[in-house]
């Protein structure tokens, strides 16, 4: 068994793994790179058996670089609820992995992988989003910011002194039920068909299916209201520097951006908002890095 902590190679493997697919790729942290032509990527069977969702994403680690130079190791985003420290998975009842659910999937992929339990680090995957974006992306050099990722649900993280963490407020109370019930996908869903009749499988849909420009303004506006509330709460909370948004949803963003900053001005809030540079490969750097602070004691990429 490969044991690879070798603080001679900075360069780490970062991956992403999420409801339906493993995303990595080899990333430089001297240089603060995004991965390039290491990037791999896999769909997963979510509904398979361990060993298939295992193999999947063992397979397409070892595509990025062989076992036998992965260097300073690799860091794995995933969502919650994870025992990111023990690796251990912990979701239930979400529809998806979960057989996996108690399982310390460090050890599982460290065997298939054929390396040392140690040489494999987790963290909240819109933690190392966040962490990504702040690394070599839209919030490249601020001290503090606040990132969502929009999209089937609402990943919420901070960053301040170099570190960033799930903020976790997908669930705080807000109209007649939780915050990610207003500004999730399933949200645009269940907007547009109340007021068309239609069934949509999302935005991206919803825009190119559309006829009425008046139907897809009004539901935009909503959209940003509702954003703006939230984000009113969280910039109260932690006071940041930069606001980023990434996930699906974002990249509709000038339907709805525009309204957003007027609202928010509405709650006094006149913050920078970037959208997500990088995209996926924000939460693969992220994860990079993340590792790399686990590794060297650094606070700092």
């Amino acid at each position: 068994m490969t044991n690879s902590n070798n603080m001679k190679d900075n360069k780490v493997i970062g991956v992403d793994i999420g409801g339906s697919h493993i995303t990595a790729g080899l990333v430089d942290i001297n240089e603060k790179k995004c991965p390039g032509k290491s990037l791999r990527r896999r769909s997963v069977n979510a509904f398979g058996s361990i060993e298939e969702i295992i193999s999947t994403w063992a397979t397409c680690i070892k595509e990025v670089r062989p076992v036998q130079e992965i260097g300073s190791g690799i860091g794995i985003a995933i969502p919650g609820p994870f025992n990111y420290k023990e690796g251990i998975a912990l979701v239930k009842d979400q529809g998806k992995y979960d057989v996996l659910y108690q399982q310390n999937v460090k050890i599982l992929l460290a065997h298939a992988l054929d390396i040392s339990a140690d040489s494999i680090s987790f963290a909240n995957d819109a933690a190392c989003y966040l962490l990504g974006e702040t690394a070599c992306g839209a919030a490249k050099e601020a001290a503090s910011a606040i990132g969502l990722t929009l999209g089937t649900g609402l990943g919420s993280a901070r960053f301040h002194k170099g570190m960033a963490e799930d903020a976790d407020l997908w669930c705080i109370p807000f109209k007649e039920s939780i915050i990610e019930e207003y500004i999730s996908t399933r949200w645009f869903v269940r907007s547009y068909h109340e007021k068309t009749g239609r069934i949509i499988s999302g935005v991206k849909e919803m825009i190119e299916q559309s006829k009425d420009d008046t139907i897809l303004e009004l539901i935009f506006k909503e959209f940003a209201g509702n954003l703006a509330a939230f984000l009113g709460i969280f910039i109260k909370m932690d006071h940041p520097e930069v606001i980023v948004i990434g996930g699906n949803i974002a990249k509709a963003h000038h339907y709805f951006l525009p309204t957003l900053k007027i609202e928010l001005e509405k709650y006094g809030c006149s913050i920078p908002i970037e959208i997500s540079y990088l995209g996926e490969k924000a939460t693969i750097v992220g994860a990079a890095c993340n590792r790399y602070f686990q590794i060297s004691g650094l606070r700092h990429c």
